[in-house]
């Protein structure tokens, strides 16, 4: 196992005690540091604003996790920064669940190949039926997206 593999299995665990699970991890160099993000997300459907990710869980699992991986030495202590934050308002969608789990909401989808001649779309997401996202566009006509064709997704900032 890898230390990026061993990061997110010590991350898992801190996030699992307070209710919450790891959406990202990622090891890169950013402005000649290596940073290492871990992203949190807070399980479950029909999650509010409220319900997200707080700064409160972000400062705890960094201290748990940060203390973890310096004990157990994952990554050399003096070789990186920790940062550990959520995913945002304005969250990539990734998996077939997010697409069920935010039905209601806005997002923005392009794909890889056309549908009804277009690549890009914006409007509401209305679900998951099989291997297709249920998607109302801006216009108001729906219209099934195959999740295999989906390039990019992620959800619109609502206010």
């Amino acid at each position: 196992m890898g230390p990026l593999e061993r990061v997110r299995e010590a991350a898992s665990r801190v996030a699992a005690s307070y209710g919450l699970d790891i959406f990202d991890v990622e090891l890169r160099r950013e402005g000649g540091r290596q940073v290492l993000r871990v992203v949190l997300d807070r399980p479950g459907p029909n999650l509010t604003a409220e319900d997200s990710v707080s700064l409160d869980d972000c400062a705890r699992v960094s201290e748990e996790l940060s203390a973890i991986l310096d004990v157990e030495e994952i990554v050399p202590a003096d070789r990186y920064t920790l940062e550990v934050s959520s995913p945002g308002l304005d969250r990539p969608l990734r998996h077939a669940d997010d697409y069920r789990r935010f039905a209601g909401r806005q997002a923005k989808i392009v794909l890889s190949e056309p549908v009804a001649r277009q690549t890009a779309f914006a409007g509401r997401l209305l679900g998951l039926d099989g291997d297709d996202v249920m998607f109302e566009s801006e216009g108001g006509k729906p219209v099934r997206l195959p999740l295999r064709l989906i390039a990019r997704a992620r959800l619109d900032v609502e206010f």
